[in-house]
């Protein structure tokens, strides 16, 4: 009897969880369709928006905008970064959501974020290694500026 009541709570559980990862799966299957057209329309050619409407205030905007970089990922890649997004960057998530290993979540991690080169990441090892380089008088206080700023990659010998 024990063991009935016990397989009967694990199938119930086990059905909760299966509907949860559809739900989850279909929310990004339906947000896929339309960007899948228009990848498949546009490939790898360059597209610029040249008209923006705001619905709610029926107004419109004329010009030339670029895509935001996020925009320019390809479908699958934008499902993926949203998948990472809603589990707050935990990949012990991801790899539960996607079925696949650690590895596998942080070689596509990489790949998706060299495509978004529009923001700049320093570490603070390299700050402090440039204030140690100072300190050791390896280069100016010049050059230490213009490093920290990012106006030169490497001092002049």
């Amino acid at each position: 009897m024990t063991f009935i009541l016990s397989f009967l709570i694990l199938s119930e559980t086990l059905l909760i969880l299966l509907r949860q990862t559809i739900r989850k799966i279909n929310d990004g299957v339906d947000m896929a369709k339309e960007w899948q057209e228009l990848s498949r329309l546009i490939h790898d050619d360059e597209v610029i928006i040249e008209r923006i409407r705001l619905t709610k205030n029926n107004i419109a905007i004329e010009g030339a905008f670029e895509l935001p970089p996020l925009a320019r990922l390809a479908a699958e890649d934008q499902i993926f970064a949203a998948a990472f997004l809603r589990c707050h960057g935990s990949i012990k998530q991801m790899e539960e959501l996607f079925g696949v290993s650690y590895p596998s979540i942080k070689n596509r991690l990489n790949r998706i974020s060299g495509q978004l080169d529009f923001i700049k990441i320093e570490s603070v090892q390299d700050k402090s290694g440039i204030l140690s380089q100072l300190e050791r008088g390896e280069i100016t206080p010049e050059q230490a500026l213009n490093l920290l700023e990012g106006k030169i990659t490497k001092p002049e010998q």
